[in-house]
């Protein structure tokens, strides 16, 4: 949890964003909500992401939606180039109905008239390729994950200033590297499901070579004696839908003896009462009443802790135990 700093919080906002290798954004109040779990008083994502432009809102890990540093976004797309492009596999160009020249009108035409200024999907579709009307985004990620293609403000897409992505081998190796120092110990096909890399031997490759065995998978050495001196202390978090903590947390008694109460259908994962870093329960926020339901009973000061953590969220009222 330190090293999540759920902890104590930090006064860096765009520290922990890095540090944890950015927010999940297909809810934009989940990653508010994330990043406010981490840092006190922490502002607006809003205002990160369009007035002050140190934040950019892209396809990302997974292909999902995340919110990166802006100055971090050559690292991600760095990243990205070391996989084989979706693109070049004749089972997605199957799926999606296109040829090989379909997909080079795309790669090549969004970028060049996202130079005429933003545009929205029908726009795009209109003037590049009508597949681009259909779907939730997957002719658009190609793009994004060539660093040629961010969203507007408006929902709209955008070019998003000039930048040189990092060459693919120091990008991997960075970003395992953060894996490992936020979510570690983890094993190669974690990391694989963690970026969106379809093959955990090649994601494997881009661990650094100062990372050590443990009872729990690899970790970073300079990480081994604290991570086997870590002991319970009574910190409780209440994380949100979408956490970063919770998508990459193993799936496993490690984590929560409920993991279908937490990791739902349709890639929903639910709001998480968090304990010592164990996904003791879920929570939800309606009509101004938490409600959180502990998968076991838990003591008087957990709930004094899940409480005052309640009691920092938006529209908050009270609280009631399921």
């Amino acid at each position: 949890m330190a090293r999540q700093h759920l902890t104590a919080r930090a006064a860096d906002p765009l520290a922990v964003v890095s540090d944890i290798c950015g927010l999940h954004a297909q809810v934009l109040s989940s990653a508010q909500l994330t990043l406010s779990a981490r840092v006190e008083d922490a502002p607006d994502v809003s205002a990160l992401l369009w007035r002050d432009r140190s934040l950019v809102k892209t396809w990302a890990q997974r292909g999902t939606l995340h919110l990166h540093r802006t100055d971090e976004l050559p690292l991600w797309v760095g990243a990205q180039a070391a996989i084989k492009p979706r693109y070049e596999q004749k089972a997605w160009l199957k799926a999606f109905k296109l040829t090989p020249e379909d997909v080079q009108r795309i790669i090549t035409g969004v970028p060049e008239a996202l130079r005429e200024g933003p545009k929205g999907r029908e726009e795009l579709a209109e003037s590049v390729h009508p597949g681009l009307a259909r779907g939730y985004g997957d002719l658009l990620k190609p793009v994004a994950f060539r660093g040629e293609l961010i969203y507007a403000q408006d929902g709209r897409f955008a070019l998003p200033e000039p930048f040189e992505p990092l060459a693919p081998e120091e990008a991997t190796r960075e970003v395992a590297r953060r894996f490992l120092t936020r979510y570690g110990p983890a094993s190669r096909e974690e990391l694989a499901k963690w970026f969106g890399h379809p093959s955990p031997a090649q994601a494997g490759k881009w661990f650094p070579e100062d990372v050590e065995e443990t009872e729990f998978g690899l970790a970073l050495a300079g990480d081994v004696e604290a991570i086997e001196a870590a002991a319970p202390a009574g910190h409780v978090r209440l994380l949100p839908a979408f956490d970063q903590y919770v998508v990459a947390a193993p799936r496993d008694d490690r984590a929560t003896v409920a993991p279908e109460r937490i990791y739902r259908p349709g890639g929903w994962f639910s709001p998480v009462l968090l304990v010592d870093g164990v996904m003791a329960g879920v929570w939800a926020l309606e009509d101004g009443v938490v409600t959180i339901e502990p998968f076991a009973k838990v003591g008087k000061a957990v709930r004094e802790a899940a409480e005052a953590e309640a009691a920092r969220l938006p529209g908050a009222s009270g609280v009631v135990w399921g």
